[in-house]
């Protein structure tokens, strides 16, 4: 007998393994990663959505999870950085062996993460990547998050109505994060289309806390208007300084901002804070009202958006999962044919999620209807509410 011709490669062993392995554990549940920030400044948004997957896990599985087959949500922590989110992605891919990706946490990381995850053919949804270019990474990159382009332009036109008077805007955003160069870019093109003045616009660093030059700018142009795109902690710092200092017009936040965990940073000197939605917990679906039911019977509060995309991310996976399991029982696959059935029934389905009815196009986009703007009203000095404006 001729040895070499028994030899397999070593590529091809791993690949076999890997493949042997997935089948092996197909019968226990079955695995999705999420890869969230659960530490840095970023943890801020991450804790939501880590608390969104896990509602969707229980609620889903309750439900009879993948046709009878329960699902489990396997977790790593993706930080706030690039290499985090990159390492969360590699474990997630071939040490848990996952059908798909709900994550990273920020567009930043979505860019240096999911083309790893586009090369080994595994189907990643972002909770809340939603700078421009995301979906086109790859044919395995979606969204269930819409994008700032879609999103951020409300909060300005709501901002109008409130006050007509407004005509001179400060714009202010971390330049260090893509997703807060991606909105502000968004923002200062709508402000120009409204016909408003960009009297000053002012750069700074997620991991600032003092903002006093920023601010000083800001007080010196005598705006009508403050434009903030950052994350929660830094920005939530920024609005709170603003306020100190003196500065009593409206305040935009951006998305990066739209968590309740900012309330703490800034206190009551949140209050006021504008902010355009891509969910809201009043949003009439049956599919949304049962959410919110179940999430205020848990939790004794109204789910915010990151947690409802979170939640949603999961859900696409599970659906689609029951729909390729439908045509082709799941244990029969090997990990990355599934892995690739999966992308397919992904892009191809239409799912009644918390955010209303959604789908993707051909390049992962997500296809939203619903959107809206709320307002922040502080009840004290570490609780408040988002209250959504008609």
């Amino acid at each position: 007998m001729n040895r070499t011709k028994l030899k397999v490669s070593a590529a091809a062993a791993v690949a076999i393994t890997a493949s042997l392995a997935f089948a092996q554990k197909i019968e226990n549940p079955v695995p999705i990663g999420v890869a969230v920030a659960q530490t840095s400044n970023t943890a801020l948004l991450g804790q939501e959505q880590v608390i969104g997957a896990k509602f969707a896990e229980k609620f889903l599985n309750a439900r009879g999870g993948i046709n009878g087959t329960p699902f489990k949500l396997v977790f790593q922590d993706a930080a706030g950085d690039e290499n985090s989110a990159i390492n969360a992605f590699q474990n997630l891919i071939t040490k848990e062996n996952v059908v798909g990706i709900v994550g990273p946490t920020l567009s930043q990381q979505a860019f240096a993460a999911d083309p790893i995850a586009d090369r080994a053919k595994v189907p990643v949804l972002g909770p809340s990547n939603t700078a421009k270019g995301v979906p086109q990474i790859g044919n395995y990159i979606a969204r269930v998050s819409a994008p700032v382009a879609v999103v951020a332009p409300n909060a300005i036109r709501t901002a109008l109505r409130l006050d007509p008077k407004i005509k001179k805007v400060a714009v202010l955003y971390a330049q260090n994060d893509a997703f807060s160069v991606s909105e502000t870019g968004t923002f200062q093109d709508t402000a120009k289309a409204q016909g408003l003045t960009l009297s000053t616009v002012q750069k700074f660093q997620t991991t600032d806390t003092d903002f006093t030059t920023q601010v000083t700018a800001v007080l010196n142009a005598d705006v009508d208007l403050a434009i903030v795109s950052g994350l929660a902690a830094d920005g939530g710092n920024l609005v709170k300084q603003l306020r100190q200092l003196g500065y009593k017009g409206l305040i935009i936040g951006g998305n990066g901002l739209n968590t309740s965990n900012m309330f703490p940073v800034c206190q009551k000197l949140c209050d006021g804070v504008i902010i355009a939605q891509a969910y809201s917990p009043s949003q009439p679906s049956a599919a949304n009202q049962v959410f919110v039911k179940e999430y205020r019977a848990q939790y004794k509060k109204d789910p915010p958006q990151f947690a409802a995309q979170a939640y949603a991310g999961v859900q696409v996976f599970v659906e689609a999962l029951r729909a390729v399991d439908r045509k082709k029982k799941l244990n029969t696959w090997s990990l990355d044919d599934l892995r690739v059935a999966l992308n397919k029934q992904i892009l191809a389905g239409k799912y009644n999620t918390p955010l209303g009815l959604i789908s993707f196009d051909k390049d992962g986009e997500v296809v939203q209807k619903d959107f809206y703007v709320a307002q922040i009203k502080m009840k004290d000095a570490k609780t408040g509410s988002f209250v959504f404006l008609k």
